[in-house]
């Protein structure tokens, strides 16, 4: 071992002794209680804690957005449009990210505003404690993610956890019905990107056909069917036949 690795080691061995006489110091301790309650109001306390739950959500609000919402079906589908007309970087990323956010916004819509009206404004007005907002908010993402769960799926983690079966699905855990439901919509976005494959798939196999009949081997085929692709794309309509499908199979 160096020099330079020996003293890194010291250095983190020091500051892992030094943890408890940092997490127990008086100092630390009041400031830390001046953070959370700087007026000795219990009221600010509450008030404050509340505060904090609400950063962790927010902390945590990409993984809900992907996991339970459409967001997944949507992006998957659009990123499989992209590569089946092979522009590569176009539309770039943030479009079709943001496009996707707003498709989701949109269908998820009816579901936030029963979220917010039940559980959220009830609970910031102090009518509800914190495990009845947990539980009233839990109602309507349930809903919508068991509408586009499959019963397969659902029996594939009750399986696995060991659970036994229940009667209303509603009664089944988030921690069931998230991955189910994710997995369902990776199915569905899987299947909707084929379809959307075939037509492309068709003009590339034209095109290399006619370039092979006229002896043009050092030609790309790419080059050539890229353009036809984009033709046929926007002859069609292809981003409102694409939106349009996406929309009735969330809708």
């Amino acid at each position: 071992m160096n020099r330079r690795n020996f003293l890194t080691l010291t250095l983190i061995f020091l500051l892992i002794a030094m943890i408890p006489q940092i997490a127990f110091a008086d100092p630390l301790t009041d400031s830390l209680g001046q953070i959370l309650n700087p007026s000795g109001d219990p009221k600010s306390t509450v008030d404050t804690v509340k505060l904090f739950i609400i950063l962790t959500v927010l902390s945590l609000a990409p993984s809900f957005l992907i996991l339970t919402t459409c967001f997944t079906r949507i992006i998957v589908v659009l990123s499989f449009l992209r590569n089946a007309l092979g522009t590569q970087q176009s539309p770039p990323n943030q479009i079709l990210i943001g496009l996707a956010l707003f498709l989701t916004f949109f269908v998820m819509q009816p579901t936030y505003s029963r979220v917010m009206n039940e559980a959220v404004t009830p609970f910031l007005e102090d009518e509800i404690n914190q495990e009845e907002a947990f539980e009233r908010a839990s109602i309507p993402m349930k809903e919508f993610m068991l509408k586009e769960t499959r019963e397969k799926d659902l029996a594939l983690f009750l399986r696995t956890s060991g659970k036994d079966n229940v009667d209303d699905p509603m009664d089944l855990s988030l921690t069931t019905i998230v991955p189910a439901f994710a997995i369902s919509e990776l199915r569905m976005a899987f299947s909707m990107g084929f379809i959307i494959y075939i037509p492309f798939l068709v003009i590339d196999m034209v095109v290399a056909s006619i370039l092979m009949s006229m002896g043009m081997f050092m030609l790309p085929p790419v080059m050539i069917s890229l353009p036809f692709k984009i033709l046929l794309f926007v002859l069609v309509d292809g981003w409102y036949l694409v939106v349009e499908s996406l929309l009735k199979s969330l809708i």
